[in-house]
């Protein structure tokens, strides 16, 4: 039986717009997703507006220590890593900066482990640099789902290139297509309405 099932999302440059399309008329889902987009901490509350205003999903900042949960979209705040304690939990621990960036994506992927209870799926979007690299062949191989976004998609491709090498990428995919593929795998939660834009700051 699943209990929880999860996608982590590792953007970096020129990933805003890839993002917008993705979650644009985004419906309630019945998983959560966790948003690591490397970005200036002056605009991680525009970015978490934004987001609230293209889905139905409840999108908000994490906080330390506390549970994921189906249908919300959890930014990640920057000068944090992100990890997901016991595949459940969000931990926001201060360090050194990974792969140059703060928070990595890496650090948020490869917290994950091996659960026969959980689903997990991990996205690389777009960026320069190869954060997110190595956390999604730890995706991999610990059974979970993996996608790189189409480099003809952005201009920024080398992060998905740099992916789709180490051989543990299963499907390369457009934005649309990424949105598409987020709907299966976290399951379209239609038991009741909710509101457009809801949000939790």
């Amino acid at each position: 039986m699943c209990k929880l099932k999860v996608a982590v999302i590792g953007s970096s440059g020129a990933g805003l717009p890839i993002l917008n399309s993705i979650f644009r008329n985004m419906p309630k889902l019945r998983g959560a997703i966790v948003l690591i987009q490397h970005m200036p901490a002056y605009i991680n509350q525009s970015v978490r507006d934004n987001l609230a205003a293209h889905t139905r999903l409840t999108v908000k900042l994490a906080e330390q220590d506390e549970p994921l949960k189906p249908g919300f979209l959890y930014v990640a705040p920057s000068e944090l890593h992100f990890k997901i304690a016991a595949n459940e939990r969000i931990q926001l621990v201060g360090g050194e900066k990974v792969n140059y960036v703060c928070p990595s994506i890496d650090v948020a992927m490869m917290s994950l482990t091996w659960d026969p209870t959980v689903r997990v799926m991990g996205i690389l979007l777009s960026g320069i640099g190869d954060d997110g690299v190595e956390g999604i062949s730890h995706i991999k191989q610990i059974g979970g789902n993996t996608i790189a976004l189409d480099k003809k998609t952005t201009t920024m491709g080398g992060l998905a290139d740099e992916a789709v090498a180490t051989g543990h990428v299963d499907f390369v995919l457009s934005p649309t297509q990424i949105r598409e593929a987020l709907i299966k795998h976290l399951g379209e939660d239609t038991g009741k309405p909710d509101t457009v834009g809801r949000s939790t700051k």
